[in-house]
């Protein structure tokens, strides 16, 4: 019997049409390609991985190494929007100088530059019924926490706590009215924090049904995580919690820690 060879899926290459500093820390980078088109509207907080193309390479090269390999650098980000019509997409960055590989390319991306797609993922909390919402979120975790937030139904309760790195880090948010926002300022970010653990602690005991969007460097998760699952009993299926990376680790080392402690 007679086997059809299986056709590789073509590399989905993204361009930059527009660039903007949000905030003195963050860097909004807008792609667009046409396979954008086919995505779904409502996807903004699913993940996604970029792939990064090394600094002078061109795009004949890329796609080529997309098809065929090695693998380039990858990272995981948040659609932060979406707009199928236009076929675009918004991604936030984080700026961490040059060191890290996706916050040097975003800082110089202009138009007509390029980076890979994979994904998206689900979106985190793809429905709404708590009659309370805890949000909590790094810089890192911003943009998801910011789109979770705008799809929740407009009469929402809760509290959303903030870290960012200096004041002018805070950004206009289309939250609900019932939704408490508090910003913290926390200036040295590779120093664990536990002030967003604080104030969590210190809510009243919870009313009804709880959802929670929860994530950012992967210490606070933890102490947030148990918080809110064992000491507040909210069931796991509610509790979106998440450690987006670690103090002193890049990506890949801290997913491949992650791998273990879910195997252990």
């Amino acid at each position: 019997m007679a086997f059809a060879l299986r056709k590789k899926k073509p590399a989905r290459v993204m361009t930059v049409s527009a660039a903007e500093r949000l905030t003195p820390n963050m860097v909004r980078v807008t792609l667009t390609a046409d396979f954008i088109g086919s995505l779904s509207a409502g996807i903004e907080g699913a993940h996604c991985k970029l792939f990064l193309p090394e600094p002078g390479q061109s795009e004949a090269s890329f796609r080529a190494q997309l098809d065929d390999g090695p693998r380039p650098t990858v990272r995981t980000y948040t659609i932060r929007y979406i707009r199928p019509a236009l076929s675009e997409m918004d991604i936030d960055f984080v700026d961490h100088g040059d060191a890290g590989p996706a916050s040097a390319w975003a800082r110089r991306a202009v138009p007509g530059q390029f980076c890979g797609f994979a994904g998206p993922g689900p979106v985190k909390l793809s429905s709404f019924f708590a009659d309370y919402y805890v949000v909590a979120a790094d810089m890192s975790a911003l943009p998801v926490a910011a789109a979770t937030l705008e799809a929740m139904p407009r009469d929402a309760k809760g509290i959303a706590v903030f870290e960012v790195t200096c004041a002018d880090d805070r950004q206009p948010i289309d939250a609900p009215p019932g939704i408490e926002q508090h910003w913290i300022v926390h200036a040295e970010p590779h120093h664990a924090s536990d002030r967003a653990v604080e104030m969590i602690r210190n809510l009243p005991a919870f009313q009804g049904k709880v959802q929670t969007c929860i994530a950012g460097e992967s210490s606070v998760i933890k102490a947030l995580r148990a918080e809110i699952m064992q000491n507040r009993a909210v069931p796991k299926a509610n509790a979106y919690i998440s450690g987006y990376w670690k103090i002193g680790l890049v990506e890949d080392e801290h997913q491949q820690a992650k791998r273990s402690e879910a195997a252990a």
